[in-house]
């Protein structure tokens, strides 16, 4: 299981201190939306100035400053000789944000110098991150390690007429102190005196603005001792090279640092807020920062500005330099093929893309597709994150989708092409979740598949909503309804099923209207925890169901009810909204149902502590479930493993452990690697017969498993407390800490009996009061 964070202490000592987010950012002297950010967990590894000033605001001595600050650190020269006047660095600019790279290259350059051969180090990178002040600002620092000093070449590779290799070696053979006269006429002559001259120096060369490998090889020569350090936006795969760095965007907060050395600081202390606001905009860009520091508008109104997609890149621009400009020097180099997909993929709405959806939106065999996606991330307009997807950086997406709405003539056919494709392949998927659905042969493809895509076919399916697809809309949210039982989170959920209420009210399909209705009652029972607003919606959706005359959906209409009950409180009521759910289900013909509805009956009997009673049920329903299954195939598997898990949490009330762990085996038999919140259900009532029989150190093992993957807020900080009791117990009071911390955390933004009483137990555990 993951660990406490850092952004987790840091909410707790301040809740401690009864400060809010304001109060401590005044303190320390940080903006609010940095403070955010790092409670959010967006920082990984903060500066060691900022854990500073916070261990100072929040008053923190001794131990707990020091504990706090090792948490964060776990979230994670000479002076340059006169060059001459060929070939001489470029002068040397303030580098911030870079210090990981700088040693890195510090590295490269070290091992370099003691090297019996050549060393080539490639630096490359999208548009604008600064590649060549990285560069630069190494040869500055290490020129005195080289004997005959640094030189530079602009090798001018995204120009429309590149330096070219002969012209190069020229330049750098004056440097060297060949005077025109006694150049070599003959190409091939001074490419020989070039490489006899560089074998008898040792130096630094960067070679900047690599356009391909053929501009970069004839000015390699063996020459021990010495670096070539070149630069290029593409990624020159096919130039042997001893080391690369891949250059990205900055993180956060090296980017507030970059906005306020160009802005200057009295600007950023005037709007902490909004400059965290122009540096997350910029997505870490030292190019768009420069720009955007340099704007004479207010911070507040340049962010303003950035939040406008279709207006970022013109924001981004002072005289005539713009981020535009950068871009379009890479665009212009691209095939025609591979410009057309740049584009197309501006139709993608999720971070990343597969092969097959980019096949899709540009129409071609995706063979092909895949070739070009490889192109453009040679090009280093594409990152490819993991193998077989590809993603943009934001503002090379906002000139993709420039490029896609002024040259993409067809653009709407495209369009809902890509969307079509997505919204139908995402029912596929889900459907193959439905227990009686001959075609669930490969749950695990169709779960990865609605994974990896979910910004994308989420995209497609909001797209269906504004494009009024009221047809597609709701076909897409009935498909979901098993999938999202034990997958997804609660946001998507509600989305797509207040969505899938309004199509079916616009198509007149009361039934489905009802359906959809449940569906969102159940998200905020189960996934939101908030049951003002799941008795709103019960009451609405048995409303529709009972009008239109729906036994199933009011059926389930009672069956949701059931859990809302539960979780203010009555059990007994639960237990009578279960039984008539059950009844409904029968009259309409429905077996399978009316076993879910007695097996939740069973859960409630248990909670009012009729163990005996909530066995006898339980095993009912696990026989009943097995003589209706026939085949063993799919979500039905899954199913059958649910029924047998709140069989053994029965078991472990009623003190039958051993019998328990036997169930909660065969359970796990039936799920393999299936839905990672039932292998958590499993972990914990595994955990739970461990500890009733004095196993403490296995229960402990097994209640860590389980954590992470829980889909219910309240189940999941109820666990998280039973492992900070099973931590206590073992006298690890220290971990106690840690899981009641994060527990609290978990807990926020729920609104129900259950989790308030929950945060109580817990603020009186860690001795603090819930009101900041």
């Amino acid at each position: 299981m993951r660990a406490t964070t850092f952004s987790e202490f840091l909410r707790f000592y301040r809740r401690r201190a009864a400060l809010t987010q304001e109060d401590l950012a005044a303190r320390a002297g940080l903006g609010v939306r940095t403070l955010s950010d790092l409670e959010r967990g967006r920082v990984q590894t903060p500066q060691a100035q900022t854990v500073g000033l916070l261990v100072a605001g929040l008053g923190l001595r001794g131990t707990e400053a020091d504990q706090f600050v090792a948490l964060a650190r776990s979230s994670h020269t000479a002076q340059p000789r006169p060059e001459r006047t060929d070939c001489a660095l470029p002068a040397r600019k303030a580098l911030i944000g870079r210090e990981p790279e700088q040693q890195q290259l510090a590295e490269f350059i070290g091992r370099a110098s003691a090297s019996p051969v050549l060393d080539v180090v490639v630096v490359h990178g999208p548009p604008g991150v600064g590649k060549t002040s990285l560069a630069v600002d190494a040869a500055h620092r290490f020129a005195d390690r080289f004997t005959d000093g640094s030189l530079h070449v602009d090798l001018r590779g995204m120009d429309p007429a590149p330096l070219s290799a002969e012209r190069a070696i020229a330049r750098l053979m004056r440097a060297f102190g060949v005077p025109d006269a006694r150049m070599p006429s003959d190409p091939d002559d001074r490419v020989r005196l070039y490489r006899s001259m560089l074998r008898e120096r040792t130096v630094l060369l960067v070679l900047d603005n690599a356009g391909n490998e053929a501009q970069v090889r004839p000015l390699l020569a063996a020459s021990p001792g010495s670096l070539v350090l070149v630069t290029s936006r593409n990624v020159l795969a096919g130039l042997a090279c001893r080391s690369r760095l891949g250059l990205g965007p900055l993180r956060h907060d090296g980017a507030v640092a970059l906005l306020a050395a160009t802005a200057g600081p009295d600007r950023i202390r005037a709007d902490l807020h909004a400059a965290d606001e122009v540096a997350t905009l910029c997505g870490g860009v030292p190019l768009a920062l420069a720009i955007a520091g340099r704007t004479t508008s207010s911070l507040r109104h340049l962010a303003e500005q950035l939040s406008d997609e279709r207006e970022r890149l013109d924001v981004l621009a002072t005289g005539d330099v713009q981020v535009r400009t950068a871009f379009e020097l890479s665009y212009r180099l691209l095939t025609p093929d591979a410009a057309m997909l740049f584009r197309r993929l501006a139709l993608v709405h999720g971070p990343d893309t597969s092969v097959a959806l980019a096949a899709v939106a540009t129409d071609l065999a995706p063979g092909d597709a895949e070739s070009l996606l490889e192109d453009l991330v040679d090009a280093s307009l594409l990152r490819p994150d993991v193998p077989g997807r590809y993603s943009f950086h934001d503002l090379i997406r906002d000139y993709a989708r420039e490029r896609l709405h002024s040259e993409e003539p067809d653009l709407e056919k495209h369009r809902l092409r890509t969307r079509d494709w997505l919204l139908t392949t995402a029912k596929r998927c889900a459907s193959a979740f439905l227990p009686d659905d001959e075609g669930a042969t490969d749950l695990a493809s169709a779960d990865r598949w609605l994974s990896e895509e979910l910004a994308n076919w989420r995209g497609a399916f909001r797209e269906a909503v504004d494009d009024g697809a009221h047809e597609q809309v709701l076909a897409l949210a009935r498909s979901m309804h098993w999938y999202s039982d034990h997958r997804g989170s609660g946001e998507l959920w509600l989305e797509v099923y207040t969505a899938g209420v309004a199509a079916a009210a616009a198509l007149g399909e009361a039934e489905q209207q009802a359906q959809q209705l449940n569906f969102v009652c159940w998200v905020y029972v189960a996934r939101h925890t908030n049951i003002p607003l799941a008795v709103r919606w019960h009451e609405e959706a048995l409303r529709v169901a009972q009008e239109c005359g729906s036994l199933a959906e009011t059926a389930w209409a009672h069956y949701y009810r059931a859990a809302v009950e539960t979780r203010l409180g009555d059990h007994a009521a639960g237990v009578r909204h279960a039984e008539r759910a059950a009844d409904l289900f029968r009259e309409a013909g429905q077996p399978m149902n009316v076993v879910i509805a007695m097996s939740y009956s069973g859960v409630l009997l248990e909670r009012l502590g009729r163990f005996a009673d909530a066995v006898a049920t339980h095993r009912a329903c696990v026989a009943e479930e097995r003589a209706l299954r026939g085949d063993e195939r799919g979500v039905a598997l899954e199913n059958a493993a649910q029924l047998l898990l709140r069989l053994a949490d029965a078991l472990v009330a009623a003190g039958e452990h051993e019998q328990a762990l036997d169930v909660v085996a065969e359970a796990e038999e039936l799920t393999g690697r299936g839905a990672a919140n039932l292998r958590s259900m499993a972990r914990h009532t595994r955990s739970r017969s461990l500890a009733a029989a004095g196993r403490l150190a296995e229960a402990r093992e097994q209640l860590s498993g389980a954590v992470e993957s829980l889909s219910d807020p309240e189940v999941k900080v109820a666990v998280l407390m039973e492992l900070a009791g099973l931590c206590d117990r073992m006298g690890d009071h220290d971990a106690a800490i840690r899981h009641r911390v994060r527990a609290l955390a978990e807990s926020e933004g729920h609104e129900s009996p259950g989790m308030t009483k929950l945060q109580l137990d817990l603020a009186d555990a860690l001795g603090i009061g819930l009101s900041a």
